[in-house]
């Protein structure tokens, strides 16, 4: 009977001091994560801080770029800024091939005027033959805004450079010697103008 109650009391005494154990583990390890979670929040709201400071910073960026650089003025709308200016030519804008975004038309630009934010040349269409140009007999003019980007190298002293079809009327108002692809896209307006090196030498 002694023996039974001691046993009883044994084991009473086994399972509080288990309890007492267990208890204090669970506890540290609702408190560890606990401060898992504060970390995590902590991070998110750092690194969304963070986020929030570069959007400002970039968009403020932006906002001062757009004040300081003024938006071109709109060319007049005869004709239209980038599209070929209609003239006793038959000249048809080349159109991009299927899964292209561009079609280009080689030819001599010349003749560069400048009028108000927009620049008139005069194009002088060629084709190449057994590796040579010849022209084609279609001459046009284009009248493209002043902004138009330009790849040159040979027009730029050597070094390939994007330049402004703007920056370049000087060199382009005498007559036919600067050879260009010329990039249209699907809807006939040029994107841009890129000297033909692989041509002139």
């Amino acid at each position: 009977m002694a023996d039974e109650t001691e046993l009883e009391q044994h084991l009473a005494e086994l399972a509080e001091s288990g309890r007492r154990r267990t208890v204090p583990l669970t506890a540290d390890r609702v408190r560890a994560r606990g401060e898992q979670r504060l970390r995590r929040k902590r991070a998110a709201v750092t690194s969304g801080g963070a986020l929030l400071v570069a959007a400002l910073a970039v968009g403020g960026l932006s906002l001062a770029r757009a004040t300081l650089v003024p938006e071109p003025a709109a060319v007049s709308p005869t004709p239209t800024a980038g599209t070929p200016t209609p003239g006793p030519s038959s000249f048809v804008p080349p159109s991009p091939a299927p899964g292209e975004e561009y079609a280009s038309e080689l030819g001599y630009v010349y003749d560069a005027v400048t009028r108000g934010d927009a620049v008139r040349v005069t194009v002088e269409q060629l084709r190449t033959v057994h590796g040579t140009v010849a022209p084609t007999g279609v001459v046009h003019t284009l009248t493209l805004p002043r902004e138009t980007l330009v790849e040159a190298r040979q027009l730029s002293g050597g070094h390939p450079a994007d330049v402004s079809l703007g920056g370049l009327v000087g060199q382009l108002a005498a007559g036919p010697r600067w050879m260009f692809a010329i990039d249209y896209d699907a809807q006939g307006r040029v994107e841009s103008l890129r000297e033909a090196v692989w041509l002139t030498g």
